[in-house]
């Protein structure tokens, strides 16, 4: 599954964009240097019922932003991405479609 995906099932599952929980992480202060992932997992599961999966996915984007590495673009792999910057805003409006 592609990170973009992982992201794309969460706001299935949650029925909030990425950007919309990224937010919620910076109001409960999740964003700050020494939180540690498993405090954002927990409360991603106690909130939303997010497995450890996608919540690590959205812990990526909240500790780092919407920027992944390049490695997996345009691989053929089962986690290839199409882009380096993830797609924040919801599917529906996604112009990589």
């Amino acid at each position: 599954m592609s990170f973009q995906a992982y992201l794309d099932k969460i706001e299935e599952k949650t029925g909030l964009t990425p950007r919309a929980l990224v937010d919620q992480a910076k109001e409960h202060g999740y964003d700050a240097p020494g939180v540690k992932a498993g405090v954002i997992c927990d409360w991603l599961k106690a909130d939303y019922d997010l497995g450890r999966g996608h919540a690590m996915a959205l812990v990526h984007v909240i500790k780092n932003g919407p920027g992944i590495s390049d490695k997996h673009v345009g691989s053929t792999g089962t986690h290839r991405d199409p882009s380096n910057t993830l797609w924040l805003d919801g599917k529906a409006t996604n112009p990589a479609g």
